[in-house]
């Protein structure tokens, strides 16, 4: 049988990791090798920080939320407690885009969970 030489199939992948590795600072853009582990990398914290996001998003989302609990008298906890007990199902992104956004709505909220901690 003849011999194969991997050519044409090495520089397909050569190029397909180094078009990824475009804008990669010194040799990282332009050697194949270094290119690649590179690119493995950074498709691994891609991959690892896309379920980050979330966890980052809710604890900004629980801060925004308890300052403006605070402002109100409230805790978080004893807000989230108290918009239970109340039965107003509203999450924590939208809490804390009204916190940010619309004092007074966020207020009307907190002043209901307080009457159902409180009775």
């Amino acid at each position: 049988m003849a011999r194969v030489k991997g050519g044409f199939t090495s520089r397909r992948r050569h190029k397909k990791v180094l078009k990824l590795a475009k804008g990669y600072f010194g040799s990282k853009h332009r050697l194949f090798k270094t290119a690649n582990e590179q690119v493995m990398k950074s498709l691994f914290y891609a991959y690892r920080d896309r379920r980050t996001k979330k966890r980052d998003f809710r604890r900004l989302w629980i801060v925004r939320i308890n300052a403006a609990a605070r402002v109100n008298g409230l805790s978080y906890s004893k807000l989230m407690h108290g918009l239970k007990l109340a039965g107003i199902e509203v999450n924590r992104k939208i809490l804390a885009d009204l916190a940010v956004n619309d004092a007074k709505g966020f207020a009307d909220l907190a002043t209901a969970a307080k009457q159902k901690v409180n009775a």
